[in-house]
């Protein structure tokens, strides 16, 4: 039977709201036949129907929607063997543009003057005596801060943090929220409690604020909706209350938050609201991000009374979001609570590596049964400590917090601690998926490093469906991008884009973000969109390399990105050498490098959209400076005059070699380093995704199981072993005794113990272990090919698809080699057994079996 699994629009399979004047629709079918394919499709949405025999992206094409219209969308499809499915989505549009009728308000006689800190939260009210016959009711609101909306005592809305953190001085979100069953008959009460946030709050490690606004401001429209067809718009104007002396007492994203049960609205001092005018013009569109919500909760595994007077919890898990209390409490009595991520040898929390930031919850008490959670602020922790309250009146778990992403790929194998592994770029991912792609959930940084995701970027798509996620944040990106093509390292640039030792100008792996985002999106989904929307930004990126490449440079030297080390970060936490400028130092290898690979991803990018000059351009590009990277960064024999793990892996992973012997000296020499460092990890963040295909498609399949198995300090199993739960920052995090080494080497204790960047190695679990790799994008068709070995008697890799569910699946027992291939409707399949015997398949599920001694 054929089957519609999914149908969505603006990739939201409900609840979509949008401000596209030509929403895209996409789906995935299921069947329980074989070599089944999509015939036709016919979509409809009102009077506009379209014929199509894609899946993906399908662009509206009928007449112009209409502003605060619920339209519905049906989807009938028919397969090859003549079957047929139907199915319907339902979908809004916001404003499309339509100028707000209110006005951004604020607290007037507020002066917000202090450095370092966050503004005090403001709290603003409206009283409403509303119509009787209404049929529907919607607030549509958004902030300069982050708010909370609540319609007589009741929150609207289940996400955290809105509207969002975006480049506001070009976008801002707004939320649509359904209020229909919050309001009563009669007398209603609107408030909005809205906090600093990114926009005015302190931010990054040097604390700066009101970045954005000198002061908070709310913006909100309730619309009240008639059976007639009238709209009756009641919203922010002068008509509101406001104050400061609201229970919020402090919000701050790293300090954390302080709240007061003890304060009624009865004692606090309200006043009028004013009209504010914003200093930033950004548009206003409605919600294209994927909302950070409360994923699950989470129980303490342990509680530990400490002889410092306080009780120490351990979730056993390390992830981002804030801790929930239910408290028997007396009047007046103070609650604090402290977060961290490891603990010090006596047991306490170790709150050295936070820095600044203080990551605390303190709350006042009122009398009796209470509950509090913060909603201004995360923290990033494995650990908390309770003081101010006995054990028996509190009950404390954890609400795990990350952006609304589906889950769409996972691993597993015969090994627990690559399982566990695979676990921690999980949890890792969902702790940094905070609205931006950040670096850390923990320490007073937190901010949008493009280094990160620029290699994390396949492997969070292959786990994620991540295109609302970074759709959003690459809107920033293009919007930030400098007009010379350089990046800001951070994204939103929000008060700290390029480090104190680097001016304004292109930098090798974080810039590259600016390709690397969109591509692997592309490849994951399969939209070309993502690349016809950046592709401008691409080529100015390119452009810049190449002047930083060729400047006072001749002959094949003007391919060699060789500008002075402090100006990149080069081969960044390389664990081989103890100081960052000796990261740094390795630049012009992993800069050249960074424009190879670049300069032919944009020749392929422009190939798929249709510009074969400009392709051309770009791989002549690509060769060229692939050609002096392999000419004069190396000798004959393809060796560095500086050997590093790093080095050699770049070249071999992106096939810079023409010369089949060059190519296969490289790879042993860098086999030759990776066995005299006795198959530890020596590889940055430029080298880290690549090292193990470097080795294993080179005829070292054998050196990169022992590398991935390794549990020596440093490898990805030794943080396993030491009792990660997450991805660290520093391979060396933790020694054998479990102590935290401090280093010297001009980072300022930069020490993170969830830091996905490391994780990018899960993109060989799922290509190379299990064997299941992309061919077209999307997984329209895919290859899978496994490599056995390391012990492993099986391993499983499955991957969401936008067409439907891929898998791959291998047993041994003994010499008996076992494969499970599972594809999509619509999708093909070339299977490599390790025999080298090839099958081309269809959709379905297909079984192979062969004696390992026959290969």
């Amino acid at each position: 039977m054929l089957r519609i699994s999914r149908f969505a629009v603006e990739d939201l399979t409900q609840g979509c709201v949008t401000d596209e004047r030509r929403p895209h629709f996409s789906f995935a079918l299921e069947s329980d036949r074989q070599d089944v394919a999509l015939s036709r499709a016919v979509l409809t949405v009102g009077d506009w129907k379209t014929e199509t025999k894609d899946q993906i992206a399908i662009p509206y094409g009928g007449p112009s929607l209409e502003p605060f219209t619920a339209y519905q969308a049906e989807l009938e499809v028919m397969d090859n063997g003549g079957e047929t499915a139907y199915a319907t989505l339902r979908f809004e549009t916001g404003r499309l543009h339509i100028p707000w009728k209110v006005k951004w308000i604020s607290d007037g006689e507020y002066s917000f003057t202090e450095k370092k800190v966050s503004p005090k939260p403001m709290t603003f009210r409206r009283a409403l005596q509303l119509k009787e016959g209404y049929v529907k009711a919607e607030i549509y609101a958004t902030a300069m801060g982050i708010y909370e909306l609540f319609v007589n005592g009741k929150k609207a809305g289940d996400r955290y943090f809105a509207p969002g953190f975006t480049s506001y001085k070009t976008n801002l979100q707004y939320q649509v929220y359904d209020v229909t069953g919050l309001l009563l008959s009669g007398e209603n009460l609107l408030e909005a409690v809205v906090a600093g946030g990114w926009a005015v709050g302190s931010f990054v490690f040097t604390r700066k604020n009101r970045v954005t606004a000198d002061r908070q401001a709310l913006l909100l429209e309730l619309r009240l909706s008639y059976p007639d067809g009238s709209v009756e718009v009641i919203g922010t104007d002068e008509e509101w209350d406001v104050t400061e002396d609201g229970p919020f007492q402090m919000a701050d994203l790293y300090d954390g938050e302080t709240y007061d049960a003890t304060v009624r609205p009865e004692q606090m001092t309200w006043r009028k609201a004013s009209k504010e005018t914003l200093k930033v013009h950004p548009e206003i569109r409605a919600d294209y991000s994927a909302p950070v919500k409360c994923r699950e909760m989470l129980d303490p595994v342990s509680c530990t009374p400490h002889e410092s007077g306080v009780l120490i919890y351990d979730f056993g898990q390390n992830f981002a979001g804030v801790i929930d209390l239910e408290i028997e409490g007396y009047e007046g009595e103070v609650v604090t609570v402290r977060h961290a991520e490891i603990l010090n040898p006596d047991g306490s929390l170790n709150v050295q590596f936070l820095r600044t930031a203080k990551a605390s919850a303190i709350y006042t008490c009122r009398e009796g049964h209470q509950h509090y959670s913060p909603r201004f602020t995360y923290m990033g922790f494995r650990y908390v400590s309770v003081a101010g309250i006995p054990k028996e009146r509190v009950t404390v778990r954890a609400r795990v917090l990350t952006s609304d992403v589906e889950r769409t790929g996972d691993f597993s194998c015969s090994n627990e601690m690559l399982n566990r592994l695979q676990e921690n770029i999980i949890w890792g991912a969902m702790s940094n998926f905070m609205d931006i792609p950040t670096d850390c959930p923990q320490r007073d940084e937190r901010m949008g490093w493009t280094g990160d995701i620029a290699v994390f970027s396949p492997t969070a798509c292959f786990n994620f469906d991540m295109s609302r996620f970074l759709g959003k944040w690459m809107k920033d990106l293009a919007a930030e991008q400098l007009r010379t093509g350089g990046v800001p390292n951070t994204i939103p640039l929000q008060g700290f884009g390029f480090p104190a030792t680097m001016p304004v100008m292109a930098v090798d792996w974080w810039d590259d973000a600016v390709v690397l985002v969109p591509w692997a999106l592309y490849q994951a989904r399969g939209d070309e969109d993502i690349l016809r929307k950046y592709y401008p930004n691409m080529k100015r990126y390119i452009k810049a390399c190449t002047f930083w490449a060729g400047l006072f440079s001749t002959g094949k030297k003007r391919y060699i990105w060789h500008t002075p080390a402090t100006l990149h970060f080069g081969d960044w936490v390389a664990p081989d050498v103890p100081k960052m400028q000796q990261w740094q130092a390795r630049s012009k290898w992993t800069a050249t490098a960074s424009l190879k690979n670049t300069s032919g991803l944009v020749a392929k990018i422009a190939q798929i959209l249709g510009y074969p000059d400009e392709a051309e351009k770009y791989e002549k590009l690509s060769r060229n400076v692939a050609d002096a990277y392999t000419t004069v960064l190396m000798d004959e024999d393809a060796r560095l005059s500086e050997e590093f793990q790093t080095g050699y892996v770049l070249p071999l992973y992106l096939e810079m070699f023409t010369d089949p012997e060059k190519k296969a000296k490289a790879a042993a020499n860098l086999a030759r380093l990776v066995k005299k460092s006795n198959y530890c990890i020596g590889t940055g963040f430029p080298g880290t995704p690549y090292i193990l295909f470097a080795l294993a498609d080179n005829g070292y399949e054998e050196e990169a199981y022992q590398m991935l198995l390794n549990t020596k300090c440093p490898s990805w199993l030794y943080e396993v072993k030491q009792g990660a739960t997450t991805i660290w920052e520093r391979w060396d995090g933790l020694d054998e005794n479990g102590q935290c080494p401090i280093s010297n080497d001009g980072t300022d204790m930069m020490i993170s113990y969830n830091h996905y960047a490391s994780g990018a190695v899960g993109d060989f679990l799922y290509r190379r272990v299990a064997g299941l790799q992309m061919t077209k994008p999307g997984y329209q068709s895919f290859r899978v090919k496994p490599i056995p070995g390391g012990g492993l008697t099986n391993a499983r890799a499955c991957v969401k698809t936008p067409y439907g569910l891929a898998a791959a699946e291998w047993f041994l027992e003994g010499d008996e080699f076992t494969l499970n291939v599972m594809v999509p409707v619509g999708c093909s399949c070339e299977v490599v057994l390790p025999n080298g015997e090839t099958h081309t398949v269809g959709s379905g599920n297909h079984q192979y079996e062969m004696r390992m001694n026959g290969r």
